[in-house]
């Protein structure tokens, strides 16, 4: 669908000018409802890349985002140990705010937040997770349209190289946010949850962490009960060596066809590198602003993003979740559903932050939408560390 110019695009500013602001940029800079007009970032060489891009000031911190007027809306992409300060800092210069997942690493962080957001009386849109995807949402709206029946349960399950990327120290540290339960259990949980009805009762998980180099958890599978007796089971390892893309047609996570041959290449890549200082070295330096990074370039993606293998079953059909559409098969038909591809990528979080903001309409990935996801990923760790199911308190639905 093409978007038409907007009068008044939503202004914005980044705290955070590492890999998820790359991953965004393309949405952020070909958006016609977004503006980017004010970033802050530590690193210096970023800065000045920033205010070269888009003729905007930069700061160090973001206390110079709290203090420009012309900042509607941040985009929080800071590391995930500062979410809680950095999100509560904004909400009360009041500034509406877009904010990676997760929401935060605890769950009087996310409390932290959920109380500062509606204090203030600011949007917050907890995001982009891959419940944002296309097929996904097609999924969630014919789901919701009751033709289908209730839903039952949900299976997903991702395999990736996503622990042998380039890492900072604190990356590898479940309790400063790192490790696959904070980073990926998030979107995982997320879809379960949209697609589920959103309210979870308990959770029953385990996690693996089997390379002492990587000493953070890099798998784990858990079984999420619904209030309503449905049930969802999410698994995810970032081991590095069979690749679930397969299942999807050799697709990557972020839409595009994988080249023949690439297998092995993240490990063969980091075996290259002498230490975690040159590790960190190495993202740092493939981040915006680095001495080696490179802008989006290249054709659009061909397909939508997606995490991994997702089937659905409802009471009159399952739903095979693709990075094109939706596979439907009922009682007498096998039939699929394209979901269009749209202009600009990522355009699914545009679409909820505009209306938070410019319509004042309540956002489903909301606060207290981000802190019930936090809590089913921090109950996978509680139960995989004492065995027991957890119960969940702060569920709420879609």
């Amino acid at each position: 669908m093409t978007r038409e110019p907007c009068v008044r695009p939503l202004r914005i500013g980044v705290a955070g000018l590492g890999r998820a602001f790359t991953l965004m940029l393309p949405t952020l800079a070909g958006d016609p409802r977004v503006r980017l007009v004010a970033a802050a970032d530590p690193r210096a060489p970023a800065r000045d890349l920033f205010s070269r891009d888009f003729a905007g000031p930069a700061f160090d911190t973001v206390d110079g985002l709290c203090e420009r007027p012309e900042v509607e809306v941040v985009y929080v992409a800071s590391p995930h140990q500062f979410h809680a300060d950095h999100v509560c800092r904004l909400a009360a210069a009041g500034k509406h705010i877009l904010v990676e997942k997760p929401l935060a690493i605890s769950l009087d962080e996310c409390t932290r937040i959920v109380t500062a957001v509606e204090a203030a009386g600011v949007a917050l849109v907890v995001g982009p997770s891959h419940s944002f995807d296309g097929p996904v949402q097609q999924a969630h709206r014919m789901l919701a349209g009751g033709e289908l029946g209730r839903v039952r349960m949900v299976h997903a399950f991702n395999y990736t190289t996503f622990l042998y990327r380039p890492r900072r120290p604190e990356e590898l540290v479940t309790a400063q946010g790192g490790g696959v339960v904070f980073s990926q259990a998030a979107h995982q949980v997320d879809i379960a949850r949209l697609l589920g009805g959103g309210r979870v009762k308990s959770v029953r998980g385990q996690v693996g962490a089997w390379d002492p180099e990587r000493p953070t958890e890099g798998a784990y599978s858990a079984l999420l009960q619904f209030d309503d007796g449905a049930f969802a089971s999410v698994t995810y390892s970032g081991y590095a060596h069979y690749d679930s893309d397969e299942l999807l047609g050799d697709v990557d996570e972020f839409g595009r066809d994988k080249a023949a041959g690439s297998y092995g290449a993240v490990r063969r890549r980091l075996s290259s590198v002498a230490d975690a200082v040159s590790e960190a070295r190495t993202k740092t330096e493939k981040s915006y602003g680095g001495t080696h990074y490179q802008p989006p370039a290249g054709p659009r993606a061909q397909h939508h993003p997606h995490f991994g293998h997702l089937l659905v079953s409802a009471e009159g059909a399952d739903l095979r979740v693709t990075p094109d559409g939706v596979w439907v098969y009922s009682d007498d038909q096998r039939y699929f559903r394209e979901t269009p591809l749209q202009a600009v990528p990522r355009s699914e979080v545009i679409d909820e932050l505009w209306n938070s903001v410019r319509e004042g309409k309540p956002p489903v990935h909301s606060a207290r939408w981000g802190r019930a996801t936090t809590e089913v990923c921090l109950g996978i760790l509680e139960s995989a560390r004492t065995g027991a199911n957890i119960a969940m308190r702060f569920q709420v639905q879609p």
